[in-house]
């Protein structure tokens, strides 16, 4: 599988915006014949920890940008990873949704939830691209080892972690080195490879490095993007059946 992690900056409540950022990248991966594309936590619309944000902008999503965005990238074809706040009925969730050819075709809602008045997601799907088997873990899930396993031992060779490291710059600056630890030890741990896609930049006085990064099931970070630097890493995670290949960079 040719997967490709972005980095991508801080754009809250603009889906016009974000809608244009994702149809240029889709772009760019089918010329660049990327298999899976990933996107950061809650992109659509931005993340937050203030609940009337949350939920405002999980009902956006939920009645109109989502759909709004399929239908945009409809004749795109590498697999979209991207992350939102949804509204099912009455609980909001924190998920990454699986898109294909404008179709919707799979999620994972957020174990952890560390956001007010976010509901737990209690499943663990995985999704097989390009002979490659591969689950979803959120940001805060990174900090459970248990949650990476319950992927793993579904026989899943990749783990993508959507992340959004948005944060007032105190705490930025403790997790900036605790983040791709925790990625590293998650890769070691489970055997699997490892690809995170986050934010970075400064809105509203919070910060993010970034922390976007794709890692070898032994732990080596065979690609990262450097810190406050928007853009893709691409690198072909092997199947169980190929000898890992070197790494690819682009952009």
């Amino acid at each position: 599988m040719r997967i490709a992690t972005v980095q991508c900056p801080v754009i809250p409540d603009d889906a016009g915006a974000v809608r244009a950022f994702v149809i240029d990248h889709l772009r760019w991966a089918d010329r660049a014949a990327i298999d899976l594309l990933l996107l950061p936590e809650a992109f659509l619309l931005g993340h937050a920890y203030d609940p009337d944000t949350i939920r405002k902008r999980a009902m956006a999503t939920t009645r109109h940008a989502l759909a709004d965005l399929c239908r945009s990238i409809a004749d795109a074809s590498a697999t979209l990873v991207i992350g939102a706040f949804e509204q099912q009925g009455v609980d909001i969730y924190n998920t990454a949704i699986v898109v294909d050819r404008g179709h919707v075709v799979g999620r994972y809602a957020k174990a952890h939830p560390n956001e007010p008045g976010v509901t737990a997601g209690v499943s663990f799907p995985t999704f097989v691209q390009s002979d490659v088997r591969y689950g979803m873990n959120i940001c805060n899930d990174a900090n459970h080892p248990d949650i990476a396993q319950r992927i793993a031992r579904q026989g899943a060779h990749l783990i993508l972690y959507p992340l959004n490291n948005l944060l007032p710059p105190e705490t930025a600056d403790r997790w900036r080195e605790k983040s791709i630890a925790n990625l590293v030890a998650r890769a070691r741990e489970t055997g699997c490879w490892v690809a995170s896609a986050d934010v970075t930049g400064r809105h509203g006085g919070l910060v993010s490095h970034g922390c976007s990064a794709i890692i070898a099931p032994d732990g080596q970070i065979v690609a990262r993007i450097p810190e406050y630097t928007v853009g893709p890493a691409v690198y072909e995670i092997p199947s169980l059946h190929r000898s890992t290949p070197a790494p690819i960079f682009a952009r």
